[in-house]
């Protein structure tokens, strides 16, 4: 017979065998020596034998072999795993037993060697042997659980055909043998009996698959080990249990027949699907007793409920003993109990009553957020809950929202306030109809059934002693601005409420913005006390509001609001937004001028503009053209002369109102407006009185000092006196420019030189007289824009008399020169105020970028020492090159 073979990982495999050796880091010990007799040719899947592990290493967890071709199993067994054949009639391999956790190894070695045959001699006279049926095959076993004995129990008788040959031997092996449950089962190793030793218990052991072995003296066996099992027959001996000792449910109290309330479960240790562990439930008993509402299904231990309603407001919870029985509930089944406890949910299904259908209440008018009743209900309800907490509607009888209901949470009653005063005159009398639910929705057949709950309640409205009632609050009047004073028109009225009157009632005015309104005291009517100007209402375009005090006989007063409204009258001209125009020639060819009127739009634009008997000069320069309605275009022509003109413009609403207003237009030769502007500002300062005190000290000390000065030279005089001709024959004529220089400029763009008592100007001359300390003429070469430098690099050759030889015959005034220079001089030294940035700079200082070290030339800023420019020192210092040609010249 075949037996499958060991799992691939256990074939013999070198490299496996080493990795698996590799784990243990001591020496192997070798067990008993093993020996086999086999046939030498050796099919697949041939039994050789079995091996005692017991006696080796019974721990062994990993069995291996050294050679592929036999394989060994757990119980010592010993196969081919294939086709041996031994050529020499011997073949050895080891087998390693293996102890992973304790890391033990130890090894038996295996000789496979040729059988020996000892033949029974057969006599002459015996017939010959005829096989006989084999009875090495599973017979069925079983033995009952719980059995009685006696013990050891005889079982069954395990035989061998090879036992006809040879002198066999039985053996078992498995759980309750070599396995726990230890020594269960043992066999007769002569006769092959099998017996059991002790009583067994199915639920821990329900079967024993036994092996057993046939083999010879010398540990040959010629039939493969028989797979022996063993079936413990089932008792019911075990009592069905519940999963739980105590159920808990709940249900809501407005549940349907058929509802399922819960399920329970029981289960039973015995054999399955035999009547043992057929289980059937029932209710043993239901608290309270009556009614009977619920039932469990047999077969499936679900609760559901019987009867049509549960009322928790009757019974909230049940006590059900439930009952599990085997072998199909029959009486000599086994039972088992437990308890369930089912809570019974509360359901809306109990609507709010009024304990009242028709209730009276009353409240004085005018009067508000007063509380005027309360409306108790009665619910069945779980308290505190949403099916229990009441909602109050007004259904009727609040069109106009002088009432409020509203819910008291602690006490559920409905609490009924007026919100907005009540009329006594109006209505005497008011009749509410409320209704009342619950917050959560009603159950649905209740829903049907019960509709929503009502009640009736009637406030009366008790008289008060009212004062004067100004209605409307706020009253409306029209009045013509600019109308004569004393002008009269109805005002405000306020009337009696209960007679409707307005007699007997006197106004007063409490508030008027600009005391323009007067007020009749006994009629309420007004008059103009002032000229009322629409323009000078604020705002413009609103009412004008007075406010009113109405007092009755009693002194019970209401205030009110006059509203007047302004209406306008052209009597506002339009006008002219600006006062200066800067107009910069030639990139800007014109300016616009707008213009508005304070009067309301019907007054107002469109505007025309025009020029208003402008001279010959401004009519000949300048023209008006239309932009829109409310703005003109002002131009000039090509030949205008740079310079500030006075333009009389005229702008007229669509009415014919008109104003003249004279424009101050500054045409300037600019590249922007702000340029102009700057000059202007310059020129245009003015001291203050304590800048014009601080000019007449420093003139004074100017005095004082130049009367010292005056006072010195006459006791000089009188003293010691120089020659005159002394300063004249230490001057001299040079060209040279450095270091220094004998022009010096002035802040203003003018360049003076004193020789012999003459002076000279900016690119010009100045005339002889300042000897006589008078200035006769100024005069300028006529000619263009010349620089700073050219003028340094132009000198005059003064005569005696301090005049110029040279003179050009083309010569300007002064006036002309000044008027021609001026506005360039200015817009030159407004760019010099400017930053990089070209912003306006608070000084004339310009900053200069570091350019390095080491320059030879020394600083050019306004802090070079004065005596670093005179000194003549740096002649020591010259370069290589120039000390080369100093010693070119002095060999010389």
């Amino acid at each position: 017979m075949a037996a499958a073979g060991p799992p691939s990982s256990l074939r013999g495999a070198p490299c496996r065998l080493l990795l698996a050796l590799a784990v243990f880091s001591f020496a192997c010990e070798a067990c008993k020596k093993v020996i086999f007799q086999t046939p030498s040719t050796l099919e697949a899947d041939k039994m050789l034998g079995r091996v005692n592990f017991g006696e080796c290493l019974r721990s062994a967890d990993l069995i291996q072999s050294s050679d592929p071709d036999f394989r060994v199993l757990r119980d010592g067994s010993v196969y081919t795993a294939s086709a041996v054949v031994l050529s020499d009639g011997r073949r050895s391999f080891t087998i390693w037993l293996s102890d992973t956790k304790k890391q033990t190894q130890k090894e038996i070695n295996v000789l496979l060697e040729p059988q020996k045959k000892v033949l029974r001699k057969r006599h002459a006279k015996e017939t010959v042997l005829r096989r006989s049926k084999r009875r090495w095959a599973p017979i069925p076993c079983s033995m009952q659980e719980n059995s009685l004995g006696p013990f050891p129990l005889f079982l069954q008788q395990v035989q061998s055909d090879a036992a006809q040959n040879y002198t066999v031997f039985y053996a078992i092996s498995g759980r309750g043998v070599d396995q726990e449950p230890l020594n269960l089962f043992f066999i007769e190793k002569d006769t092959g009996n099998l017996y059991c030793t002790r009583p067994v218990d199915r639920e821990e052991y329900d079967v024993f698959d036994l092996i057993a072995y046939a083999s010879t003296a010398d540990g040959y066996s010629a039939d493969l080990p028989l797979p022996l099992p063993i079936r413990v027959e089932d008792e019911n001996d075990n009592h069905p249990v519940f999963t739980e000792q105590v159920y808990k449910f709940e249900v809501p109290e407005s549940s349907r027949l058929g509802t399922t309330v819960g399920v329970v479960c029981a289960t039973d240790r015995d054999e399955p699907d035999t009547m043992h562990t057929r289980l059937k439930y029932s209710i043993l008993e239901q608290t309270p007793r009556s009614p009977g509402l619920f039932a469990v299904h047999p077969a499936t231990g679900t609760i559901t409920m019987v009867a049509q309603y549960l009322d928790r407001e009757v019974v909230d919870k049940y006590k059900l003993i439930m009952k599990v029985q085997d072998m199909d509930g029959q009486f000599f089944g086994l039972v088992g109990t437990s308890t369930c406890l089912i809570t019974v949910a509360d359901s809306n299904d109990n609507s709010p009553v009024f304990k009242q259908s028709t209730y009276e209440t009353s409240v004085e008018e005018n009067t508000y957020n007063v509380e005027i009743l309360r409306l108790p209900v009665e619910d069945k309800d779980l308290v505190n809950s949403a099916n229990w907490r009441a909602n109050f509607t007004i259904l009727k009888g609040n069109e106009n929202g002088h009432f409020k209901i509203t819910t008291d949470k602690e006490t559920n009653e409905g609490v009924l306030c007026v919100v907005k005063p009540l009329d006594y005159e109006e209505n005497q009398k008011v009749d509410l109809e409320i209704g009342v639910s619950n917050e959560a929705p009603f159950t649905r057949d209740l829903a049907l059934r019960t509709p929503t709950n009502r009640a009736v309640v009637t406030v009366h409205v008790r008289n008060q002693d009212e004062g004067p009632e100004c209605k409307p609050a706020a009253q409306y009047v029209q009045i013509k601005e600019n109308s004569a004073v004393g002008s009269r028109m109805d005002g405000y009225k306020a009337y009696d409420p209960e007679t409707k009157s307005s007699s007997g009632i006197r106004y007063k005015k409490l508030h008027d913005p600009n005391g323009w309104i007067a007020i009749d005291e006994i009629s309420g009517s007004i008059q103009t006390s002032k000229i009322l100007d629409r323009e000078a209402a604020t705002p413009r375009n609103d009412f004008y509001n007075v406010t009113v005090l109405a007092i009755d006989q009693d002194g019970r007063s209401c205030t009110g609001t006059l509203a007047v409204s302004i209406e306008d009258v052209n009597d506002n001209a339009p006008e002219i937004r600006q006062d200066y125009v800067t107009i910069c020639k030639p990139k800007m060819g014109y300016a616009d001028i707008s213009a508005f009127d304070a009067d309301e739009p019907i007054h107002g634009a469109p505007f025309y503009f025009s020029l208003a008997n402008p001279s010959p000069e401004v009519n000949k320069i300048w023209t008006l053209s239309k932009v829109n309605d409310t703005a003109a275009r002002l131009s000039y022509r090509k030949n205008a002369e740079v310079k500030e003109y006075y333009i009389p413009v005229t702008v007229k609403d669509r009415a014919g109102q008109s104003a003249t207003k004279t424009l101050r237009v500054n045409l300037c030769d600019c590249t922007h407006p702000s340029q102009c502007l700057a000059a202007v500002r310059s020129v245009g300062v003015s001291l203050g009185k304590w800048a014009i005190l601080a000019i007449l000290l420093g003139i004074a000390l100017l005095f004082s000092v130049l009367l010292t000065l005056v006072c010195g030279v006459v006791g000089a005089r009188n003293k010691k006196r120089f020659p005159e001709d002394l300063a004249q024959q230490n001057l001299i004529i040079s060209n040279t420019e450095a270091p220094g220089d004998d022009k010096v400029c002035s802040a203003n763009g003018f360049m003076t030189q004193t020789v012999n008592n003459s002076s000279q100007g900016f690119c010009g001359t100045l005339g002889p007289g300042m000897k006589n300390g008078g200035l006769e003429t100024i005069e300028m070469v006529k000619g263009g824009h010349h620089t700073l430098d050219s003028c340094r690099g132009h000198h005059h050759t003064l005569d005696s008399r301090g005049g110029h030889a040279d003179m050009d015959n083309s010569r300007y005034m002064y006036s002309e020169w000044h008027s021609f220079t001026q506005p360039r001089l200015r817009e030159k030294l407004h760019l010099y105020n400017q930053n990089e940035d070209h912003l306006s700079s608070q000084d004339y200082v310009l900053s200069y970028h570091y350019e390095g070290r080491g320059s030879p030339g020394g600083s050019v800023g306004c802090c070079s020492e004065k005596q670093e420019e005179e000194s003549l020192d740096f002649l020591n210092h010259l370069g290589a090159k120039f000390t080369a040609l100093a010693e070119t010249c002095t060999k010389r």
